[in-house]
């Protein structure tokens, strides 16, 4: 056992990312039934809706399990009471404060994590009073922090900030890459864009397939004047591109975006005009596998790296 593993009392340090439009309660559980740490992605979730996940998850697993909950969205304390009241025992926040929250939930026996993508951010976190936090590099899809640290570097500088324990994030699909990340100082990892996809996503097929058919280079972080983001480069990606290309403002971006084109691209499939979030790591996923293949392909090549260590 590992800090990690100790802290969730999971198998496996693990941990599957709260990714909006692809984290429901059937792969929450999966990952937790898998030996892993399942999270339901409150994000692009309304508040009776995270409810119902909450409870099918209780009956899909015995195991523990997680939700995940971006700060900057609506309906926030609504979303924070439910959790309390189904008695979820694990929440990673994240795109806000760690301290408007914290405190709340940790007197109500919840263990709190928080996502940062800077060592600055991270010892405020741990100011704050979380139990652990998730560093993330900029390699990964979705939401990205505005400093570009990728995680190779990141990790090593916020172990070197933080006491508690570090979850590593961005870029991280494999057992090599979960090793590399532990020996440069982190006790666990969260994996996203590999459980996207998988069969247990709740994502629309066309995006996993999509995920698999991408190759090295076909994202890219753009809308920074709104919120970074890193999206597969579709037509909607280009015609940000486009609207770059005149000096747009940032009313112009928003307009550009519109309401619910995560959705559009990656829970109904429309490759086309939807907004595509996946990390860099999308050009090593080459086939949509099992959450419990995935996790058992994993731990495998993790001991096998860490033998091949030994020998060298």
């Amino acid at each position: 056992m590992n800090k990690i593993t100790q802290l969730f009392n999971i198998k496996y340090p693990i941990i599957q990312g709260g990714m909006i439009w692809n984290s429901g309660y059937k792969l929450a559980s999966a990952v937790s039934n898998a030996g892993g740490l399942g999270l339901i992605g409150a994000g692009s979730m309304y508040p009776d809706v995270l409810r119902e996940h909450i409870q099918k998850c209780k009956k899909a697993t015995d195991k523990p399990f997680g939700v995940n909950v971006p700060m900057l969205y609506p309906n926030i304390e609504e979303i924070m009471n439910i959790i309390v009241e189904e008695g979820v025992k694990i929440v990673f926040t994240s795109a806000g404060n760690p301290k408007t929250w914290t405190a709340f939930l940790k007197e109500k026996g919840i263990t709190v994590v928080h996502v940062v993508s800077s060592s600055k951010f991270a010892l405020k976190a741990q100011e704050a009073g979380v139990d652990a936090v998730v560093a993330e590099g900029f390699e990964a899809g979705g939401h990205n922090g505005r400093e570009e640290s990728t995680t190779l570097t990141l990790i090593p500088m916020v172990r070197e900030k933080i006491q508690i324990p570090l979850i590593a994030a961005g870029g991280i699909a494999t057992g090599k890459a979960m090793l590399a990340t532990m020996i440069l100082g982190a006790d666990g990892v969260q994996v996203g864009s590999r459980f996207a996809a998988s069969f247990e996503s709740s994502a629309h097929d066309n995006f996993k397939q999509t995920i698999v058919d991408l190759e090295e280079g076909g994202t890219q972080v753009t809308l920074k004047e709104l919120a970074p983001v890193r999206l597969i480069k579709n037509k909607f990606y280009q015609d940000v591109q486009d609207l770059y290309a005149k000096g747009p403002s940032v009313e112009d971006l928003k307009t550009l975006l519109g309401r619910a084109r995560a959705k559009r691209g990656m829970f109904e499939g429309d490759l086309v005009e939807g907004e595509l979030e996946i990390g860099q790591v999308s050009g090593l996923i080459h086939e949509i596998k099992s959450v419990k293949d995935i996790i058992d392909d994993m731990i495998s090549e993790f001991e096998e790296a860490k033998k091949m260590m030994v020998t060298f």
